[in-house]
């Protein structure tokens, strides 16, 4: 691989892991139209797993080293698991918009703990930009227009926060375990965990199993699974395996700013001049983040 694909291929992959995971507050809110959220996580799950069964072959050249298997329990504990149930519940109490927002928290949570538990080195300019990115976010936000679909936003963007906390414990033990594991092998252990842990729910009498199907949720499900689960992980743990996490996270600030166009393309939500503004300031935050100081 030449230096100049080693730099720009990290950066695709990151590019579009946020596109696809952007387009999933959308996929999710048509999902959960017509079918229970526990329901729709699983089956994201489902079609994931089943999906890697196609490509075992990948997995038998991966060979294991003792004491890894808390490392890649506590990853797949903290996303999918953890993760899916605190965002599946945040998106029906807030909008898909503010829950894109709260995403922007994540990248600080991952600096601050690559700094502690990686010791990996975070700049200032790497801070600024992340500061001038949430400081977008939250302009995208404010810029929206009320929604009816935000019955509780306050407890919904707490409980984002907290799919946040998990995601960044997810994405420390993803980078300590990229180094000895493909990023193949790590996407294929959280789809088959996730899998397995949300069937539980299934039993559960609070769990709606559904009487009739339907199809647009169905797809919605089935778009969730493929290109979500099983695309934007693997681009996502590609990413995370090159550049140092505090950087990978910064990537994060770009879904609001997805969100909002694709709600505007899907959904035909309004995007206000200050929205364009806003999106500006992020992307311009993210690469701050990104930018690789000039020598003296």
């Amino acid at each position: 691989m030449s230096p100049q694909q080693a730099r720009w291929l990290p950066v695709l992959s990151l590019s579009t892991a946020m596109l696809l995971w952007a387009s999933s507050f959308i996929a999710l809110k048509i999902a959960f139209t017509g079918y229970d959220p526990m329901l729709v996580i699983w089956g994201r799950m489902l079609v994931g797993s089943f999906c890697f069964l196609f490509l075992i072959g990948k997995l038998r050249s991966i060979v294991y080293r003792p004491g890894d298997g808390k490392y890649l329990l506590f990853m797949a504990i903290c996303e999918p698991c953890i993760y899916f149930i605190f965002e599946a519940k945040a998106l029906q109490l807030t909008s898909a918009s503010q829950a894109g927002l709260i995403t922007a928290m994540l990248p600080l949570l991952v600096a601050f703990g690559a700094k502690v538990f990686l010791k990996e080195t975070v700049t200032r300019q790497t801070m600024t930009g992340f500061a001038v990115a949430i400081t977008g976010t939250c302009w995208l936000s404010l810029a929206a227009d009320s929604s009816a679909d935000a019955p509780q936003p306050l407890l919904g963007n707490f409980l984002e926060f907290m799919a946040m906390v998990a995601a960044a414990g997810y994405t420390l033990s993803l980078k300590h375990l990229s180094a000895r594991y493909s990023p193949f092998f790590l996407t294929a252990v959280q789809c088959w965990v996730g899998a397995v842990f949300f069937a539980l729910f299934l039993a559960s009498p609070e769990t709606n199993l559904p009487r009739e199907f339907h199809p647009l949720p169905a797809l919605a499900v089935f778009y969730l699974g493929s290109f979500v689960t099983l695309g934007a992980y693997l681009l996502f743990n590609y990413g995370v395996s090159m550049i140092p996490a505090s950087q990978a996270s910064a990537y994060v600030n770009l879904i609001p700013v997805i969100a909002v166009v694709l709600g505007f393309i899907v959904l035909g939500e309004r995007f206000t001049l200050a929205q364009y503004f806003a999106s500006m300031l992020v992307l311009f935050g993210v690469y701050l983040s990104q930018r690789r100081p000039r020598p003296l």
